[in-house]
């Protein structure tokens, strides 16, 4: 098959005027094949060529106008950014790997040993960029069938691929999730079979695919997989143990591992965002430990969302998230995720007046999780619920019109408070402070500096203190 017409940018035709000058060839590999066989876009382009390929970059970057290329000498490849796409570099290599070490011993090699190395026939293909044979492709795993059966499979023995570069397992899962494709049965057995292999990958390498997959179109087919592959427990253990159901006199719960994928799937209809997910991903990982049968009740998770808040800390920081803003966030929503829900029973003002508060600009996210929670099979249950949920909502908007809530600090600041009683800091300021923060809150009075001026002097005169200045 030639592909001549495909290959349509002008730095396929520079690196193969290149390749034909020092008599190499040169070959864009890999993904790039297989997104354009499949038509989907990629703007990465990986080119293979005998010899090195630094070397060979540096000569392609002198017919380039514009091109930018980062150097990295340790892993022999370059990078070079052009403005609507970027293309890396590498020598032709074979690889051999030790039984311990997911890290391959690297020799330079030919575009057939490179091609071997390759986790799956999709992956494995090659088109051709010299100019005699330009366009032709380079296909000896029939990588070609695979993607017209939509099948995921290793070029050689799938327990050697998956025994010398364990994160392979989870590139198939991402791979099939990501594609629609099926993982080949002999393949799919045989990720059970080295599943334990996975010790000696890093945590980096495997939440960066565990990362793709949360952003894929359907995550929930990975975890799934992950789960019938014996790989779940090993990466993602809190996840595991929602898992299963109890049943005691007759009453039993929800399985809330299959729950947590249905909610994981709603948010992944209605938002991209990969913090979102995560949120969905942990709303509930605090069930097995709150799960308790009480008589005349059945099954109880109460404080779930409290003890999920707290665990979020731990599982980034296993897993190698960020400890940062995003890991705040997913802290809140799964600490707050049960609030807009007791809402649709009250809908006070001041009970609404308090989740703004605490959610703060996470509001609307918050309230995407909670409507992506409602799983239940009693469309009538749904249809009440996302109906109490419109009316949190419109609540939620005229309070925010009215009493700006939403990330509000107190008009009445501690320097003032020690300014007008003449006081140094101490906890009557905090009381203080608190006291109008709350009357906000409840509504008692409105976020106005006048209003909570006068309840300072008001709470002041309570704790004793007496004005020695006036601010007004």
């Amino acid at each position: 098959m030639n592909l001549k017409e495909h290959l349509r940018h002008s730095i396929f035709g520079t690196i193969g005027r290149v390749a034909d000058a020092d008599g190499v060839r040169a070959y864009v590999v890999g993904g790039y094949v297989r997104d354009l066989l499949l038509r989907r876009p990629s703007k990465d382009i990986d080119v293979v060529v005998e010899g090195s390929g630094i070397d060979f970059a540096r000569r392609v970057a002198q017919h380039v106008r514009g091109a930018r290329v980062a150097y990295f000498k340790s892993f022999g490849t370059a990078q070079m950014r052009l403005r609507d796409v970027e293309v890396e570099f590498v020598g032709a290599r074979r690889e051999s790997y030790r039984a311990n070490s997911r890290k391959p011993i690297v020799e330079d090699g030919s575009i057939e040993d490179d091609q071997l190395r390759r986790d799956f026939t999709i992956n494995a293909m090659a088109i051709s960029l010299n100019g005699g044979a330009f366009g032709q492709l380079v296909d000896p795993f029939d990588g070609m069938g695979d993607l017209a059966s939509r099948r995921i499979r290793p070029p050689l023995d799938p327990d050697t691929t998956f025994s010398d570069d364990p994160l392979r397992m989870l590139r198939a899962i991402r791979f099939a999730v990501q594609l629609g494709f099926d993982i080949a049965p002999d393949t799919f057995a045989a990720i059970g079979r080295m599943s334990g292999r996975m010790g000696i990958v890093s945590a980096e390498r495997i939440i960066d695919e565990v990362n793709k997959m949360v952003l894929a179109d359907r995550p929930s087919v990975a975890f799934l997989l992950m789960e019938q592959a014996g790989l779940l427990q090993l990466v993602f253990p809190e996840l595991m143990a929602l898992k299963g159901v109890e049943e005691k006199n007759g009453l039993s719960h929800k399985d809330n591992f299959l729950h947590t994928l249905q909610v994981l799937d709603n948010v992944a209809r209605r938002s991209p965002d990969l913090w979102l997910r995560w949120a969905a991903l942990l709303h509930d990982v605090g069930k097995p430990r709150t799960k308790r049968y009480v008589q005349g009740q059945g099954w109880t998770f109460h404080g779930h969302d409290f003890v999920g808040g707290k665990m979020v800390p731990d599982i980034f920081r296993r897993l190698k998230l960020p400890l940062n803003e995003k890991m705040r966030y997913v802290q809140k929503l799964v600490a707050l995720h049960l609030r807009p829900i007791a809402l649709t029973e009250d809908v006070s003002d001041s009970a609404v007046r308090r989740l703004l508060f605490d959610a703060g600009d996470d509001i609307d996210d918050l309230m995407l999780l909670c409507e992506a929670d409602i799983t239940s099979k009693n469309d009538a249950k749904v249809r009440r619920l996302l109906a109490n949920f419109k009316e949190v909502r419109q609540k939620l908007k005229e309070l925010e019109e009215r009493d700006a809530i939403r990330n509000f600090q107190p008009p009445i600041s501690g320097e003032l408070i020690m300014e007008t009683f003449g006081i140094g800091p101490c906890r009557a300021i905090g009381d203080i402070k608190n006291h109008i923060k709350e009357a906000i809150l409840d509504g008692l009075i409105h976020n106005s500096y006048d209003e909570a001026y006068q309840l300072m002097l008001t709470k002041g005169a309570e704790l004793g203190l007496t004005p020695t200045h006036s601010a007004q």
